[in-house]
């Protein structure tokens, strides 16, 4: 009997797998009825042509405030390099031109870079970010901890600077060419700690250095190499290097320090173990590929186009750019216009990561090393970027970027992307609007979930509703549904005397159902 039930219960699975929904790479079926986030002006590009000319005053203005030998920048919106620029010198001696493709050491700008090598090896499934350092790393067994119940330190304390060493800078400036011997050696001779590993942030280059040991030994090859062939190439970043003199004399940006009216050239240092945390010298042009790589992570999105054959998974590139680790709480901080507008800062993935007052979002990284200083920082919500390089000792660029974000977003008076109405959502609200204001057959209706009405009886919420019916006057229009996400929107009810809001949200089940709804009247 087995034997003949086998083949047709096959049977029958092969026919079931037939109508299954197909599969996204991470094993997940597709929603079909997902929209992305989109960008609702088309002539958004255009608009923001009226602002380069007001950038480049502002960037170059900078410079000679800042008494920058030379200065190179650009602009990236939605994935392309629209417009760069510069100003003075990358070899004051020469009096040679700063340019778009002058190769400027970017700093700290690379521990991103380290990072995302990370998250490829673990896509790929050779390291967990939650592996003990001391697993490819054994000499840092030696490691003294504060105390008895710390964690040990994992790769994911190295990547959010909170493994517990202490700030490091400028020390670990100083240690860009050390040898690999160099660094184990320093581990072997023990290291002293700040923190336990996981409570605090504390910006560690030693912990970067780390990483690129990692990266080493667990891909087969040195980090330089490995991050060379999986990230730059393939992004078409071929004259990104890691070792200035392999850089064309004409090319390479030579680093200064200011001192009593005089720039001080700083000498070069050669590439080595904390390369890792500092070392790519690379072009605005070459960069902004990089940035156009992090934009193109947003929105998260269903299609295949321009995924698989990344560096990286696009959700890799998310999880780099979410705060997960709290840096900072700026009760003071302004915008560029001098207004109030409280910031706070978090740590990702080798990425520093903002949101301020509005609710604005920004991304990227700072540089800063002997003879240089640079920054990129994009609006992930709104598809702009700017870098900026110079070469100078510790170069501020982070309140020009800042000013220069805020610049493009007011003249180009750009919106972040807006999302679509989901088809269950719009539903709810049709659905909704029907039963307003008695609340007729709303028990029966099956549109509310279970906590729904026990939350608060429906006398009660017909009272509420009805009273504000009656102060609105004759509903002359329901607004369009403003969606938060899937399952949670607003829209506006516009009477004859006042509006009203309508917030609700709906439930994880499957249809989903009401189960929160408020009501607020709006003052004209």
């Amino acid at each position: 009997m087995i034997n003949r039930i086998l083949p047709v219960l096959f049977l029958f699975f092969t026919a079931l797998s037939a109508f299954a929904q197909p599969k996204a790479s991470n094993g997940v079926a597709p929603v079909s009825t997902y929209q992305p986030s989109v960008f609702t002006d088309p002539d958004r590009l255009k608009k923001l042509e009226a602002a380069f000319s007001i950038i480049d005053k502002l960037f170059k203005d900078h410079a000679v405030k800042r008494n920058f030998p030379g200065l190179a920048y650009g602009i990236v919106v939605d994935g392309k390099l629209v417009y760069s620029g510069s100003t003075g010198y990358t070899d004051v001696a020469k009096k040679t031109p700063a340019t778009t493709k002058s190769l400027f050491r970017i700093a700290s700008m690379t521990k991103s870079l380290t990072s995302m090598a990370i998250l490829r090896l673990r896509d790929e499934g050779k390291l967990r970010l939650d592996d003990p350092v001391q697993q490819y790393i054994p000499e840092l067994k030696q490691i003294t901890y504060l105390t008895a119940d710390a964690p040990l330190i994992t790769i994911r304390h190295l990547m959010t600077h909170s493994a517990g060493f202490p700030e490091d800078n400028p020390w670990g400036d100083r240690q860009l060419a050390d040898s690999d011997a160099d660094l184990i050696n320093l581990i072997k001779g023990g290291l002293t700690v700040s923190n336990t590993p996981g409570v605090a942030y504390e910006y560690s280059n030693l912990g970067f250095a780390m990483l690129g040991n990692i990266i080493t030994k667990v891909a087969g090859k040195p980090y330089q190499q490995y991050i060379t062939e999986t990230i730059l190439k393939p992004l078409g970043m071929n004259q990104t290097v890691w070792e200035y003199s392999n850089v064309p004399a004409n090319l390479l940006a030579h680093g200064y320090r200011y001192v009593d009216g005089n720039w001080v050239e700083e000498p070069l240092l050669h590439d080595g173990s904390y390369g890792a945390m500092g070392g790519l010298i690379t072009s605005i042009e070459d960069f902004s590929k990089y940035v156009a790589l992090h934009q193109a992570a947003w929105p998260p999105r269903s299609d295949a186009a321009n995924n698989d054959n990344q560096p990286v998974k696009r959700s890799s590139i998310r999880e780099m750019q979410q705060p997960w680790m709290f840096s900072g709480l700026y009760p003071e901080a302004r915008s560029a216009s001098g207004k109030l507008c409280p910031t706070t800062t978090a740590y990702g993935y080798g990425l520093g990561w903002g949101k301020n007052c509005v609710g604005t979002v920004n991304v990227g990284h700072s540089g800063g090393l002997p003879g240089f200083g640079s920054q990129w920082r994009i609006l992930p919500d709104y598809g702009i970027g700017v870098i900026s390089y110079a070469n100078l000792t510790y170069a501020g660029l982070g309140g020009i970027n800042t000013v220069v974000l805020d610049t493009l977003v007011s003249i180009g008076g750009l919106k972040p992307r807006q999302l679509p109405v989901s088809p269950i959502l719009k539903q709810r609200q049709t659905e909704l609007v029907k039963l307003l204001p008695d609340w007729t057959n709303a028990e029966t209706s099956q549109l509310f979930a279970e906590n729904f009405f026990p939350d608060r009886p429906i006398d009660a919420r017909r009272k509420e509703v009805q009273a504000l019916f009656a102060k609105a006057g004759k509903i002359k229009r329901v607004g369009e549904l403003e969606p938060e996400n899937q399952l949670r929107g607003h829209f506006v009810l516009e009477g004859e005397n006042a509006n009203i809001d309508v917030y609700f949200t709906l439930t994880p089940e499957n249809p989903a159902l009401i189960q929160q709804l408020d009501f607020r009247e709006l003052k004209r």
